[in-house]
């Protein structure tokens, strides 16, 4: 093995040795696993219903999956920085490979929760071992290009994942978009294994069990809430009020206990650093906007823009291909430079303006006019998506990297599940209020069960009602975006306050500098 000090991968603007690049590669396969599989299920989801049956019990297949991912994200965190990031992420890989296998040999629908749930336990690992590793691999000044990469393997998964998803369940059944997992997966557990070596940790402290468990409950709390509100109970219902009550009172506790804690698990102190908080709150808007949108956009194009639902992943490419190319600029702006700033703002105001944009699609908006408002928000979300993450790992010392990855993670999944949660429900009440304007008790009637009607659904109906209904989506999706427009005001006040810390290389440490990631480089074996 030889030290990374000693070759110019250490050097900030030096090119990367083979072994890096083998390891990222691997790095880039493991995020490609944990963002591709939900968007692949949803495709295959009504084939899997048919065969399985269960389709009351749908939602927990997608929910056992996120809950799972949401719990142990910060479990796997801590335990990277307390017994080495390498071990705890081929392990978080294993897992996730486990549960994709026995997800592909579900028998019967609670099987295939239960299996989720075990690969959502993986994949809490693979989001937080790649970032995590990434920092301690990459000096901060270079970081920037190579969480740009990861973005992009963020944004082709959700262009490709149901398109893969789709000609995967067509060709070869719906188990191998599970079996797809195992070679992929394979191939990143023997690149890192063989080559990834970074330095061995032993903690004689032990792990916070008690903070673990109520930190669990409560996020598992949330996201049901989330989950459930609106449409599997009503806001106001004794279980939703239940559930909001056990999740502040397991959070508070949870808080408490933290100050306590001899190893909390999610230390306190890396939120006394402003820039820290502030990316927590940037990421966690982040989340809120970006899955609200990839879940409306395509709503409003297939259900008043007359899109083919098959093409679900590509009707995003304006947004997702305009996020891929910001965030690849960003990264090497931040790399030539050491400036970041500019980005927070620059994207929080682009954002604010584009779901303003949004906000304004009518049934007369073409798919051209609406591609540019989906590109402007893109835009925005592309120079947030890791300059968040970078500023995060930036913000804290290195026994608080794989913490600081795993908060900021968790809070982008966080505002992903209010996101859709609340956006979701506004639209819902829209479309019911509209629909029933514009067509009286046959309009209600249509959309009792659910605002969102697929495209065969929309074909029986008649003229009248179907005219009614888009018009009812483009009302909905303007009340959902135009709350995306105001929550994001949020990110670019917070943007404002954001201190530019200057990004070190990995050169030689200055007097008084402390142990930042950049003066403590990893061990990487040379190839």
């Amino acid at each position: 093995m030889t030290d990374t000090t000693d070759t110019p991968a250490a050097e900030a603007g030096g090119k990367q040795p083979r072994s890096v690049r083998v390891v990222l590669l691997a790095l880039m396969i493991a995020m490609m696993l944990a963002m591709l599989d939900n968007m692949i299920i949803g495709t295959a989801m009504p084939t899997i219903v048919g065969e399985l049956g269960g389709l009351e019990h749908l939602a927990w297949v997608v929910t056992a999956y996120t809950l799972a991912t949401a719990a142990s994200t910060p479990l796997w965190g801590k335990l990277g920085d307390m017994y080495g990031r390498k071990g705890t992420f081929m392990t978080s890989i294993v897992i996730f490979l486990v549960g994709s296998a026995l997800s592909g040999m579900a028998q019967n629908m609670g099987e295939l929760i239960g299996f989720r749930a075990v690969q959502g336990l993986g994949a809490g690992g693979l989001m937080v071992g790649v970032m995590a590793i990434i920092g301690d691999l990459i000096p901060p000044r270079e970081r920037g290009k190579y969480q740009g990469m990861m973005a992009g393997v963020m944004a082709l998964a959700m262009i490709g994942g149901p398109l893969v998803g789709g000609t995967i369940t067509d060709n070869w059944g719906w188990r191998w978009a599970f079996y797809i997992n195992l070679p992929l997966g394979a191939v990143a557990l023997a690149a890192v294994g063989a080559v990834l070596h970074l330095p061995k940790k032993r903690s004689e402290a032990r792990i916070d069990y008690l903070g673990a468990a109520l930190l669990t409950v409560g996020i598992t709390a949330i996201v049901l809430v989330t989950t459930w509100g609106g449409t599997e109970y009503a806001w106001s219902s004794a279980r939703i009020m239940e559930l909001i009550g056990i999740g502040i009172a397991a959070l508070v506790g949870f808080v408490f206990w933290q100050t306590r804690a001899a190893e909390p698990i999610l230390p306190l102190h890396i939120f006394r650093s402003l820039n820290f908080t502030l990316m927590s709150v940037i990421g966690f808007i982040t989340g809120f906007v970006m899955f609200g949108a990839t879940l409306f956009l395509p709503l409003y194009q297939q259900s008043v823009q007359g899109a083919s639902a098959t093409n679900s992943g590509l009707l995003l490419l304006p947004m997702l291909g305009a996020m891929l190319v910001t965030s690849m600029v960003a990264g090497r702006v931040t790399t030539n430079t050491g400036k970041y700033k500019v980005f927070p703002i620059a994207g929080s105001a682009l954002m604010i303006v584009g779901l303003y944009l949004l906000s304004t699609m009518d049934t007369g908006t073409s798919r051209l006019t609406s591609g540019v408002f989906m590109a402007v928000v893109g835009l925005g979300m592309g120079c947030l998506m890791q300059i968040t993450m970078l500023v995060a790992q930036n913000s804290v010392e290195m026994k608080d990297m794989g913490v600081a990855s795993s908060s900021t993670t968790l809070f982008r999944t966080l505002g992903s599940s209010f996101g859709v949660a609340i956006m979701g429900a506004l639209f819902n009440n829209r479309v019911q209020d509209v629909m029933s304007e514009r067509a009286g008790a046959l309009g209600s009637k249509v959309t009792e069960q659910s605002a969102q009607l697929d495209a065969k659904s929309l074909e029986k109906l008649p003229v009248l009602i179907r005219e009614a209904y888009q018009h009812a989506v483009s009302a909905g999706t303007h009340t959902a975006f135009l709350l995306g427009a105001v929550v994001a005001v949020v990110a670019l006040v917070a943007a404002v306050f954001v201190k530019e810390v200057p990004l070190k290389g990995a050169g030689p440490k200055e007097d008084g500098e402390p142990d930042t990631p950049a003066t403590q480089p990893p061990m990487v074996e040379a190839v």
